[in-house]
């Protein structure tokens, strides 16, 4: 999965092959069959807590932009690249 095929209109959630932590404000994410660790710094931990649920990309979009005061393009682009990061590494995965 790419960041190009995440839509807003897709449904994402954190899998449950992960294990996770919050560290002051930020996420530390153990990928079990893996072993590998994942930081996320405040936005990335927001995200991240928005993911405990099935939710669409438009949702945690906005709930960011209203957080954070980030201009919508700049958000809709990072969020895309690191939800595409995230399911590459196996942690989120997309619900059909």
């Amino acid at each position: 999965m790419t960041e190009s095929q995440i839509q807003e209109d897709t449904r994402v959630r954190a899998s449950g092959d992960q294990m996770s932590c919050d560290l002051n404000g930020e996420a530390a994410i153990l990928h079990l069959p893996s072993g590998c660790y994942y930081g996320l710094d405040e936005v990335g931990a927001t995200v991240w807590r928005l993911l405990a649920e099935p939710v669409l990309v438009a949702d945690i979009q906005r709930a960011v932009e209203e957080e954070y005061e980030v201009d919508h393009g700049t958000c809709a682009r990072d969020l895309r690249h690191l939800l595409g990061d995230l399911v590459e590494a196996g942690i989120v995965e997309i619900v059909e």
